[in-house]
This record gives structure tokens, sequence and C-alpha cells, in this order.
């Protein structure tokens, strides 16, 4: 029975490996050039501080590429369920072929554990191996400026897309024999995989472990922005900083007092009356230019503030993210297997 899936398979097989051996060959070649321009850079530009600071010319190489392999590697798994997974059964079903097999001593279990065993199988080693390539090419682009929490960069990157095309084939096998045609059932694997895909990233996702929450000081200089606004005679609006946490996934950025209540305008008038005036002054002007609160008073104001006020970030922090691409690649794999049973019932439920 293996031997007649894996001679079934055998144009989208020849078709996959092909695709990979071009996409290696591309990545090979132009990965030496990548990393050379990273390397160089790197060894010019001097201190750590200095070359994260300065702008990086590996983001300008192969600006193409940079463009077209995030969208080869997100659109694989589901390009993979609507071409290998949909047709699996649907096409057998719809044609009436099955009961060839059925009638060689083969069990409906085995027929269809073996057709979607094989299919998996490559599906999941077809992913790991793009998305591992892929990372392998991005690493300078990574180090120079990436987020790898980041929605995008995260999904594809580590072992979640094995995960991804587990699940893309599964729906596409479900879906088969379920509706028994094959352009209907990739046409419900493509909308049940993407949106599977987005409610996961935005709304599952954050929730894999608890955030870390955490209280920074305010400074003078790189403190939170400080805005006027003319309503009400003028008042001062008070804005969190910008917080970079390398590789972080924050969530959200604010100013809290010693209650952990936000500052509001009121507040911000008290601590610095001379600011407020000042404020009051520039609103009665009309906002006139040149009248407005001196950079010496503006950074008064945030000095008295930050005996009081600190800024409150709430983040997932970078060694999160293997335990968090292990855990999405699980349940990915958990939803495959799932409806690898779901599909068996339901076969041996409509041709008992």
């Amino acid at each position: 029975m293996i031997r007649v899936a894996l001679r079934q398979f055998r144009t989208e097989s020849i078709v996959g490996i092909a695709l990979l051996v071009t996409v290696a060959i591309v990545l090979a070649v132009t990965g030496v050039h990548l990393a050379h321009v990273y390397n160089a850079f790197m060894s010019q530009c001097g201190s750590a501080s200095a070359c994260a600071n300065a702008s990086n010319p590996v983001q300008n190489v192969d600006k193409p590429l940079q463009g077209v392999l995030p969208i080869l590697v997100i659109a694989a798994p589901a390009l993979l369920g609507f071409f290998f997974g949909a047709p699996l059964i649907a096409r057998e079903l719809e044609n009436g072929t099955y009961r060839l097999a059925w009638t060689q001593s083969v069990t409906r279990k085995r027929w269809l554990a073996t057709k979607f065993g094989v299919v998996g199988v490559f599906a999941m080693v077809f992913a790991g191996l793009l998305t591992w390539m892929v990372d392998l090419w991005a690493r300078p682009l990574m180090a120079a400026n990436g987020n790898r929490f980041d929605p995008l960069i995260f999904s594809i990157q580590g072992v979640a897309p094995v995960g991804y095309a587990a699940l893309a084939v599964a729906v596409g096998v479900a879906a088969g024999v379920l509706l028994r045609h094959t352009v209907a059932a990739m046409a419900v694997t493509g909308v049940v995989f993407a949106a599977a895909r987005v409610a996961f990233t935005y709304v599952v996702r954050p929730h894999f472990a608890s955030p870390v929450h955490l209280l920074l000081p305010l400074r003078a200089g790189s403190g939170p922005s400080i805005g006027f606004s003319n309503a009400g005679g003028g008042s001062v609006v008070l804005g969190p900083p910008q917080i970079t946490i390398p590789n972080a996934w924050v969530f959200q950025t604010g100013l809290v007092d010693r209650l952990g209540r936000a500052p509001t305008s009121q507040y911000v008038a008290q601590a610095c009356p001379s600011l407020n005036r000042a404020v009051h002054a520039f609103s009665a002007a009309g906002g006139q230019i040149g009248s407005g609160p001196s950079n010496s008073q503006i950074q008064a104001c945030l000095s008295r503030l930050a005996t009081s006020v600190h800024t409150a970030v709430t983040y997932q922090p970078a060694n999160r993210f293997w335990p968090f691409q292990f855990t999405e690649m699980g349940v990915f794999l958990a939803g495959g297997l799932a409806l690898g049973v779901f599909a068996y019932w339901w076969l041996h439920r409509q041709y008992a």
C-alpha cells in the first residue's frame, strides 16, 4: 500500500523536490554575498552600540528576495493543503477509484492512514527544509534588524511551519472526505487554514505564557513625550516613551503613578506648575511659534515626574521564542492528528 501511495504521489513529490532544489541553489548563491556584506559592516563600524545605531547595508541587499522568501514560506503550508491534502481523498471519492483499493483486502483504516501518512510526512519535511534554508539565508538580516516575535518573522522561522503544513494537509483531507469534490475541498482548505493562522497569531499565541510586567524609571532626556493641548485654556499631555527590548514581544507601554494609575493632565499640572503656566500662556497666545514652554521647563518637569511616575511595560521576553515555537507546532500537529481521526471516522460512517 505504501508503494502504491508513493506512486500516486510521484508527480507532486517531484515538483516539490524540484522547488526545494531551486530555492537551495538560489539561496546558496546569494547567501554568500549577503553574509559578506554583513560581516564587512560589522568589522568596520566598531563597537556594538555603534553598529546597533548605524544603518546596516545588508538590509538593501537582494531586496526582491527579501520580499519573496517570506511570502513563499508563509504560502507553502497553504499550497500543500490545496494541492496535496484536498485532492488526496476527494479525487478518489469523486472518481470512484477508492472501490478498487477496498476490494483488494485493504482496510479503510490502512488505506487512509497510508495515504495521509505519506503526504503528511512529505509536507512536514518540505516545510521544515524550506524554513531551515530561508532561516539560514536570513540570519544576517535578523541580526541587523530582526525581532523574532514579530508575527511575520515568527511564522517563517523555527519549527512552527512544520505544524502549519501538517494542519493544512489535514484540513484538506478532512474537507475532501466531507465534500467529496476536489475544487470545493481546496476552497474550504484555504478559508479554514487562513482563519486558523490569523486567529492563532493574534488571539491564542499571546496567551501561551503570562506576560512579564516591568516598571522602568523615568529619565529626563530619554523619557516620555510631552505635548500641549489648547483645550480648556491649555493642558499638558504626557505620552509614554518608546521602549525597545531586543527580540521581545512588547504588548503595551504606558505611564503609571505609585498607585498604578495613568497620570492625568491635572496630575502633571500639579507636579509641574511652572510648565502648566507656560502652557496656558502658549494657549492664550493662540499657539504662536516661539511662545511655548522652554526645553529647560520640560526637562525640569520630567525630572520632577521621575520621582513618582514610572514606565510600565508588558511583554513576552526573547527567551520564550523557542518555547512558543514548539508550543505552536505541537498545537497544530495535534489539530492535524485530530482532523485525521475525524476523517477516518467520517469515512467509516459514510461507507460502512
